[in-house]
């Protein structure tokens, strides 16, 4: 072993024990076949720009599991890359060039040059990112990165929608989509974010009906009144047809009944908008009705519909609308307080309209999967993984939510209006007027043999390239025997917040695919897990907004300033699956502090353990364990056991704060610290180099660096992960050193509690009973550990006036006040603090009596004012103590 420096810096060693890492193959699996496979494949961050506090969370996890499986021998594979993130990445380029000058680029460049653009975007990102990936210390196989826009991911996407469209699953329809107006592009539902937004709700006098929409603006083309058939109030105008003053004159107006209507919502009759929303859609095709669109995709009002608000945007027509309606009389009343939630794409932010317009879909209700002996349907297969426990949703709180969303799946709108993205591989043939699949350029008609084609101008959703991840990253649509090996993957880690956008996707795309290419059912899933973090918030529990860049941390920035071992255990420590977790400064520089613990006790205990194992003393001798080796080395099993099975059930919150507590409790402070008076250098070393193995997976750099120095010639990542050793159970001793730590303990609260100056070297005396062996045995110990002058040890004695006192089991302990303090300074002191606290008791008391206060201040401030009363009483009560003890 080496002497190490006195201080640590993450700077010094980072890069270079990762480059070690990446250059010594430790993180290409064994392919050794009587190994387990365990697999990750890495969620590919978007190619649009840095590493965010999401995606820091989400390496930090799998590469825990990761390091883990792979100490504990498995073939471990973590697989990285980057998703081309179809509109997010159009969006952010788009907004580059505008912000240079351009005012259209789709325009201005045309589709081949705005690709290029991209392209070049593209290729600057992915090396940002994978640079970033890199600095979380991430030890995955760069050797197998892939990026979903690949030529051979472009290859397994054409293949998976060739065969979903020969099976009939995939087809060109019109129905009613979310259109984008800002971004010109259909979007999914579950890609809507929605605004809450308080808006005029309007009443109108429709002939002998009232009814109420917050959008007058699209209710020019409405002519169906439909109300529930068992209303009373319109039961004599169900079927009957009137003319009805409307918008832009009279209209021809009919009642029809149907029972999705609730009677209790306004005025219980509507009519209906069927190119403007779901709901009026799905009437109309029940109905057979019209479907007028009445908003072009400009999100303006189409001239023929009316002469004042034609070409108006939404916001402008409904002012129109109402003053045009206001005229007539036939405005009913107005509730301005209504509150309702506008959609928008949580991309670009832009308001999205529901329009009917020919896309292409995926039909999740078409039986064509061979699923448990019978031909099932995407949705129930959805259902059945999740249902059958052969997909765990961790925490499984998250299963109700996903079955909510299955059970109202609707068919997936997979083609997008942007150019950035796999092109849809279907041709159009103008004289024939057929469609047909190719994947790649063709000059003919595959029907007529004209060459009068063009391409589907449209590209792919990018979930449907990012629904293929899992397998297409390991070779298919060929059974390379990666694919065979590691599929299905292992874990999947990521937010919560992309529950459906992507997990649920994945087992779609993963079940239909495997299962149509000959693998069973138990190899067709994506995953055996899913892990779902939750958000990183600030310190207040809010949400960290870039409109608010206070509340921002920069992931980066803190790998800068206090290492990523750090960070690595900021964002694992104190988060739960499922749940959100507060982040802050002080907490990443507090695990920067316990870096610091690790070297400087790794530090203290390589050179007072080098001389003794230069000698050979390095084996850990049975006969020559003393009680508090005995001790140290029983609490290690218990750790190792403890660590390992948190790790497997996910409860790495808590494998961190195990090791954490164990390291730097029970080992650098207490150990170490009796180290100090005997030491037994080859139990040092073995508690040290176990504890960094244990560690290693949460803070890899620091634990690398010192194991390098510990042991010469070895790498921590590829070492074994530790097991119990039952030749080091050793209970007895381990609880009688409990006792003498719960001695040391009670003799520092004593001190602490009457303000005895830590450094100041008092006087115990200890009625030890049938303890007496022990704590002769420990006195030094015991004297170092509780900074003891001098210490007296007895069987047993007459109780001692005038000495703080307290017990551990039948232990008695007693520190003469005499050697404390200077009774007449101490009572004209704790006098004073009596006074000072009873008034302030006092103040809390009346503030706590005073209905105005009650009343008007918030509950938190109320309740932490009723916190400081009760502490203030405990504390004038044990102040009280103090003194009658120093008055005897």
């Amino acid at each position: 072993m080496k002497e190490i420096p006195k201080t640590y810096s993450a700077k010094d060693h980072e890069d270079r024990i990762y480059k070690m890492w990446e250059q010594s193959g430790a993180f290409a699996p064994d392919l050794d076949p009587k190994k387990k496979p365990y697999s990750i494949m890495m969620p590919p961050p978007n190619a649009t720009g840095t590493l965010h506090l999401g995606h820091a969370t989400m390496l930090a996890i799998e590469d825990i599991l990761i390091r883990f499986k792979r100490m504990q021998g498995f073939s471990a594979l973590y697989l990285p890359g980057t998703d081309h993130a179809a509109i997010a990445t159009q969006s952010v380029v788009e907004k580059k060039l505008q912000n240079e000058g351009m005012q259209n680029p789709r325009q201005e460049l045309g589709r081949k040059k705005l690709l290029e653009e991209i392209r070049k975007f593209v290729d600057e990102s992915k090396s940002t990112i994978r640079n970033q990936i890199r600095k979380m210390g991430t030890s995955c196989d760069w050797s197998r990165e892939r990026y979903t826009f690949s030529d051979e991911m472009n290859t397994a996407v054409n293949e998976l929608f060739r065969m979903m469209y020969e099976d009939g699953l995939i087809y060109r329809g019109g129905r009613i989509v979310n259109w984008d107006t800002k971004m010109q592009t259909t979007v999914a539902d579950d890609e809507l974010e929605y605004v809450e937004e308080k808006a005029p709700f309007y009443y109108f006098k429709y002939g002998p009906v009232v009814i109420g929409t917050a959008r007058p603006e699209t209710k020019f083309g409405d002519k169906v009144i439909v109300v529930h058939p068992k209303d009373k109030r319109y039961k004599n105008l169900i079927g009957k047809e009137f003319d009805v003053e409307w918008i832009e004159g009279k209209i021809r107006a009919k009642v029809i009944a149907d029972e999705c209507i609730d009677m209790d919502l306004g005025t219980g009759a509507m009519t209906i908008t069927p190119a403007h929303s779901l709901i009026d859609f799905e009437l109309s095709q029940k109905y057979a009705l019209e479907s007028p669109q009445i908003i072009d995709f400009d999100g303006k009002i189409r001239p023929e519909w009316s002469k004042a608000c034609g070409g108006m945007d939404i916001l402008a027509a409904r002012k129109k609308v109402v003053e045009i309606l206001e005229k007539k009389g036939l405005v009913d009343r107005i509730d301005e307080n209504y509150v309702h939630n506008v959609s928008v794409n949580y991309r670009g932010k832009g308001v999205v309209e529901p329009q009917i317009m020919k896309q292409w879909f995926v039909d999740v209700n078409k039986a064509v999967i061979d699923w448990k002996k019978k031909k099932r349907s995407i949705k129930e297969v959805l259902q059945d993984t999740v249902r059958s426990k052969m997909i765990r949703i961790i925490p499984d709180r998250f299963e109700k939510i996903y079955f909510h969303w299955i059970d109202n799946l609707r068919d997936w709108c997979i083609s997008r209006q942007i150019w950035w993205g796999h092109r849809i591989p279907v041709w159009h043939c103008t004289k024939c007027s057929n469609s047909f699949f190719s994947p790649t350029t063709v000059q003919k008609c595959k029907h007529c043999k004209a060459p009068n084609i063009s391409q589907d101008p449209d590209t792919l959703d990018t979930w449907f390239s990012s629904q293929l991840w899992t397998f297409s990253t390991l070779g298919w649509p060929e059974k390379t025997p990666d694919l065979l090996r590691f599929t299905p993957s292992s874990v999947l880690e990521t937010g919560y917040d992309i529950l459906f956008f992507w997990v649920a996707r994945m087992i779609l795309g993963s079940t239909y695919a495997l299962r149509k290419t000959g693998f069973p059912e138990e190899k067709s899933i994506p995953f055996k897990d899913v892990y779902l973090h939750g958000l990183i918030r600030d310190i207040h529990g809010k949400k960290m907004s870039k409109s608010r860049p206070e509340t921002c941390i920069d992931p980066l920035d803190m790998i800068e300033k206090y290492g990523t071992d750090a960070i690595r255990l900021s964002l694992v420590i104190g988060g739960t699956p499922g749940n959100d977790m507060r982040l802050y400064e002080e907490k990443i520089a507090g695990y920067r502090n316990f870096v610091n613990k690790i070297w400087n006790g790794a530090r203290f205990v390589m050179s007072s353990a080098e001389p003794s194992i230069k000698k050979g003393e390095d084996k850990i001798n049975l006969k020559k364990l003393s009680r508090a080796d005995k001790w140290i080395l029983t609490r290690l099993n218990e750790i190792i056991e403890k660590v390992t099975d948190q790790i497997e059930d996910y409860e790495l919150s808590e494998a961190g704060l195990t090791v954490y507590d164990f390291f730097w409790g029970e080992y650098c402070d207490w150990y170490v610290e009796m180290s100090k008076v005997t030491k037994n250098p080859a139990v040092l070393k073995h508690v040290l180099k176990t504890s960094l193995q244990l560690m290693h997976p949460f803070m890899p750099f620091v634990t690398e660096t010192i194991y390098g120095d510990l042991c010469p010639g070895t790498m921590l990542i590829t070492e074994d992960w530790p097991k119990p050793n039952p030749k080091w159970n050793f209970p007895s001793e381990s609880d009688e050193m409990g006792r003498i730590m719960d001695l040391v303990s009670g003799i520092r609260v004593l001190r602490a509690e009457s303000d005895v100056d830590a450094t100041k070297k008092i006087h115990a005396i200890i009625f030890a009973h049938e303890d007496i062996a022990l704590v002769l045995d420990k006195a030094e110990i015991i004297k170092r550990l509780a900074n003891l002058g001098t210490l007296e040890i007895f069987e047993n004695g007459e109780k001692i006036g005038k000495a703080l006192t307290t017990f551990v089991g039948d232990i008695e302990i007693y520190l003469p006040l005499a050697d404390l303090i200077d009774f007449e300074a101490e009572k004209k002191r704790l006098h004073k603090e009596i006074d000072d606290l009873a008034k302030y008791i006092q103040s809390l008391d009346h503030k706590l009596k005073n209905k105005k206060f009650l009343n008007n201040a918030p509950k938190e401030i109320i309740e932490n004012e009723r916190i400081k009363f009760t502490e203030g009483l405990k504390r004038l009560k044990k102040l009280q103590e103090q003194l009658e003890q120093v008055s005897k």
